[in-house]
């Protein structure tokens, strides 16, 4: 084939047409061979080695393929015959297939996909793909994905369309089509300019069914999936974004007590939400101003690279605020004012997670005991070092605003208990319950579902003879899934 009219071709594709190219092309020329090809001149000395450009007409299906139909006129220009082989070989449908699929995938569904294959695919592997094409590549290092296994790839689209699921489908249903070199007339693969040159939609419109008769009980699904991708926040960037921790220990120039075992606190948040995709930064023993001040320059930033937020305040607190260490005040409702939709746009519409281990007043919560009393979960030298963060201060408030969290340590009134060796009840029990979620691989429970575990289980235990119950409140307006990245 024509040089001239080749390095022509190179010149008018760009790097993403020519990563799709290498994409199709793979079953025509291995895997490894496509590796590190920049550009189509590379490509098409490969497919020269191979023979495959003997006769156009591979050229003119992958020029079909990916919609560069003002390209095939260049081929006319090529002194050689069309039907000088026999030898013509074709585009796997499977390919072509999957082409298409990446072709309709919206970039909010992208993130979905890469979300739900995440724990199957690894989360260095999953980083690298920046499109649908690359997370099938992925698919298929990794055996779950071919042209005889599309299971995978089916129940994942039937999370995300039901449109692209059928699809997949339709195609097996079909089975392959042809494989993916054959002999063909000479006079079927002549290119015949007067003729129209079909779209991708158009030359494989079967994939697509839009009208279904009765007789054609197992075109769609047997039940819609119980997933809707309308209810769940997307985390599609890694990392999901920011985890800010405040931990409040050392109170000296007041009356509150230094708070001993909440350095556990600080270390097990740091590697849970480490583990969980986020980005942690520690603040230590700042003044209530301080505290304010840092968390109005966080609602300062851009959040557009980011899915969600977590701030984590470790402190002494009374009803509706957290102490500094100065002992003075910072209410919750100042707290989660900077992150409002108003104060900081880009965080509209994305889950801001806030978890309080502090108590919310002074009183002491005690139990009924509905059935025979069960031995206490915290005994001897351990009860001994149970203490409470508690303070002198009044005024509650709920954020108002969507899609936050405050996960409380304890309901208003109530102290909140923390052991002086292992860390507070609270935060602890969090830790656990979201790691034991985010590695689980049999079940996906979204926070709330989480944080309804963590309050049967503190809620269990009696801390120096008395209870604790968590509270969370909230204003999220879809679920939220934490899993490991």
């Amino acid at each position: 084939m024509d040089r001239l009219m080749l390095a022509h071709i190179d010149e008018e594709l760009v790097s993403s047409e020519v990563e799709a190219l290498c994409f199709l092309c793979q079953g025509l020329i291995q895997r490894k061979r496509l590796e590190g090809v920049k550009d189509a001149k590379t490509l098409f000395v490969k497919l020269e080695e191979k023979g495959l450009l003997d006769n156009p007409s591979l050229l003119y299906q992958l020029l079909r393929t990916i919609k560069r139909a003002d390209l095939l006129s260049l081929l006319e220009t090529d002194s050689r015959r069309p039907e000088e082989t026999d030898a013509n070989p074709i585009l796997s449908d499977y390919r072509v297939m999957l082409y298409q699929i990446h072709e309709d995938m919206t970039e909010e569904n992208l993130g979905k996909m890469k979300f739900l294959l995440s724990s199957k695919l690894g989360k260095r592997q999953i980083e690298t793909c920046n499109t649908a094409l690359d997370v099938f590549v992925e698919m298929e290092k990794a055996g779950l994905l071919s042209e005889t296994n599309l299971d995978e790839l089916h129940e994942t689209l039937l999370q995300l369309d039901q449109q692209q699921a059928l699809t997949v489908q339709r195609y097996k249903q079909r089975g392959t089509r042809r494989p993916q070199t054959t002999l063909l007339s000479r006079v079927s693969m002549d290119y015949q300019p007067t003729q129209p040159v079909l779209s991708i939609s158009e030359m494989y419109n079967d994939f697509r069914p839009n009208v279904y008769s009765d007789a054609e009980p197992n075109s769609l699904p047997k039940s819609l999936p119980l997933f809707d991708p309308k209810d769940y926040y997307v985390l599609a960037h890694i990392p999901h974004g920011m985890c800010v921790i405040f931990n409040n220990e050392n109170f000296s120039e007041t009356s509150l007590n230094y708070r001993r075992g909440s350095q556990q606190d600080e270390k097990s948040l740091l590697q849970v939400f480490t583990t969980l995709g986020f980005t942690v930064v520690v603040h230590h023993n700042l003044s209530a101003e301080c505290m304010q001040r840092e968390l109005e320059e966080l609602g300062q930033r851009n959040f557009l690279n980011d899915d969600a937020l977590v701030v984590c305040l470790l402190s002494h607190g009374d009803k509706g605020c957290v102490f500094g260490t100065d002992g003075q005040k910072v209410f919750l409702q100042d707290v989660t004012k900077p992150f409002t939709s108003g104060q900081a746009p880009t965080l509209a519409g994305k889950p801001k997670l806030f978890f309080i281990q502090a108590c919310q007043g002074n009183l002491y919560q005690r139990g009924s005991v509905p059935c025979p009393p069960r031995p206490r979960q915290e005994e001897g030298d351990r009860e001994s070092r149970l203490e409470e963060d508690a303070g002198p201060v009044h005024g509650e408030t709920v954020p108002h605003d969507a899609d936050f969290l405050l996960g409380m340590a304890t309901v208003p009134e109530c102290r909140s208990f923390r052991n002086t060796s292992t860390g507070s009840i609270y935060i602890q029990q969090l830790c656990r319950e979201l790691l034991k979620s985010a590695e689980s691989s049999e079940r996906d429970d979204d926070i709330l579902t989480v944080l309804t575990r963590v309050n049967r289980e503190v809620s269990k235990g009696e801390y120096l003879t008395y209870k604790q119950m968590p509270e969370p409140k909230y204003t999220l307006t879809k679920k939220l899934v934490l899993k490991c990245v």
